[in-house]
């Protein structure tokens, strides 16, 4: 142990298996503005061809006057919103269900996220890990749902997954 763990200063963000309690809403703490490169970097990324995501001109002549966020982009930052809570410490994530887009994102927005914990077991197939289930919401800055989905992850117990390397300062 470092000496700062052993005077219990550091903070070990996330939460183990045994953390979770059916019923628990979490207010992720964090929230993200997404930009025009955010948008056009992910679109090509991922190879993806229509130009609703990234060409502002074809965009503007569409209904909604103005380019659309990729919605796998959505998915990635609203999941990515939620790992300092619900999978910084977990072996796996097992899958996403019932992906719902409500409502549009656009370059500009500001997404924030929620979690409620829906259920969780035991693994049995590993003892150093439970299975956690949760739906997640993200909205935007005016409170609106622009994506909510259910998420299985596959999570350490504590004392049970590895350690993070906390090196000391050399004096």
């Amino acid at each position: 142990q470092t000496m700062a763990e052993q005077q219990g200063k550091v903070r070990d963000a996330g939460l183990w298996f045994e953390d979770f309690t059916v019923g628990d809403v979490w207010q992720h703490p964090q929230g993200r503005t997404v930009t025009t490169t955010d948008n056009i970097w992910f679109t090509n990324l991922t190879m993806n061809t229509n130009p609703v995501h990234y060409d502002h001109f074809y965009a503007a002549q569409t209904e909604f006057k103005q380019p659309l966020v990729n919605s796998a982009f959505t998915l990635a930052l609203v999941t990515g919103l939620t790992v300092g809570d619900l999978s910084q410490h977990a072996f796996a994530n097992l899958g996403w269900d019932e992906v719902r887009l409500p409502a549009p994102v656009f370059e500009g927005d500001t997404l924030y996220a929620q979690s409620e914990v829906l259920s969780t077991r035991a693994s049995q197939s590993r003892p150093n890990v439970g299975i956690v289930g949760v739906r997640s919401v993200g909205y935007n800055q005016h409170g609106v749902t622009v994506i909510e989905y259910k998420r299985t992850i596959m999570v350490f117990k504590r004392g049970m997954g590895p350690v993070i390397p906390r090196p000391e300062p050399q004096r």
